[in-house]
């Protein structure tokens, strides 16, 4: 595996490398030890998938609130995604930035997203299926959000929406939502 670092502090895109033959090709996604010497999450005790029927739909922007904070590690195993997180952690020097991949399932890299970011995508293809590996049980309470078209973090998604949950929808703006994180003191990730 390639492990190359982002420009978000903990984030990394993984990319298989591949041996191939006359049969197709062998790639090792996940491996403890590879995974360990770069200091990154090696226990994960959920693997959830989403399947999006058409092109252009947006899911997100979507984080777990401590003391359930998730650390994930993102595939697009059918299809292509724009992959999008936002650095929700205040010490962090990424505060507030916003990073992208492509994801797909021909090249078969794979993001990994730390604990104390906002994740979600927008497919560009129909017939999407996305993998995600999660250290954390899902906890309903500590599920939190963010609006993908918040003006303080400037996401330039693709295109416009053409399928988004009435949930993702009523996500507050970060303003707002930043209130009530100091209000509720989430601020600490």
């Amino acid at each position: 595996m390639q492990f190359t670092p982002l420009k978000i502090e903990g984030a990394w895109s993984i990319s298989p490398v591949r041996i191939e033959d006359e049969r197709g090709w062998f790639a090792r996604l996940f491996c403890e030890q590879e995974f360990a010497e770069h200091g990154l999450e090696t226990r994960f005790v959920q693997h959830s998938a989403s399947y999006s029927r058409e092109s252009g739909t947006l899911r997100g922007m979507h984080y777990q609130k401590e003391p359930h904070p998730e650390t994930k590690l993102v595939s697009c195993v059918q299809g292509r995604i724009w992959d999008v997180i936002i650095d929700l952690r205040p010490d962090s020097p990424s505060y507030l930035d916003w990073l992208s991949l492509e994801l797909s399932a021909e090249e078969g890299m794979q993001f990994y997203i730390p604990q104390g970011c906002a994740h979600g995508f927008q497919t560009l293809t129909d017939d999407v299926i996305v993998h995600y590996l999660i250290s954390n049980f899902h906890a309903p309470d500590a599920a939190g959000g963010i609006r993908f078209d918040d003006p303080a973090v400037g996401i330039d998604w693709p295109s416009p929406p053409t399928v988004i949950s009435p949930k993702d929808l009523s996500w507050p703006i970060l303003s707002r939502e930043r209130q009530v994180f100091e209000t509720a003191g989430y601020l600490e990730f």
